[in-house]
């Protein structure tokens, strides 16, 4: 699921050309915590981890993967449903995307729905493969009140 995405370049500030065992330990390299939304296949992945270290640790950052095949399928949206529901339970007060790349229009709407405002807008901060310089955006949730 990983190669596809990382390979695409159009979401992820990652290598296109990462090796298998790069893409692997970025996924899953401490702290994060990973998951998978499986049925008899695996449909997706995300990660859930602290944002920042520190007194910054209270707000958690997830990452996500859909496998192509189960795109339009709901998994992102499910994924996204797990991940705001333990994130409390493990002590995080708010959820923050650092780069959300502005033509994926697809996670952004999940995220809008899902109650993030966007928070910050970072000019032709992506390069991207088929748009060329778009805009990253950085959205935030609060889960807890202080």
């Amino acid at each position: 699921m990983l190669e596809p995405a990382f390979r695409a370049g159009d979401t992820y500030t990652i290598d296109p050309g990462v090796s298998e065992d790069d893409a692997l330990a970025y996924w899953t390299s401490s702290p994060k915590t990973v998951f998978l939304a499986e049925t008899t296949r695996p449909l997706g992945t995300y990660f859930l981890t602290p944002n920042q270290g520190g007194n910054g640790a209270h707000v958690c950052n997830c990452g996500f993967v859909t496998a192509a095949d189960a795109q339009g399928q709901g998994v992102a949206s499910a994924m996204l449903n797990h991940a705001l529901a333990l994130a409390p339970t493990l002590g995080f007060r708010a959820m923050q995307f650092n780069f959300v790349v502005s033509t994926n229009a697809g996670a952004i709407r999940l995220w809008h729905r899902a109650g993030f405002d966007t928070v910050g807008r970072l000019p032709a901060a992506f390069r991207h493969p088929a748009a060329g310089y778009v805009d990253a955006l950085v959205m935030y949730k609060t889960l807890q009140e202080v």
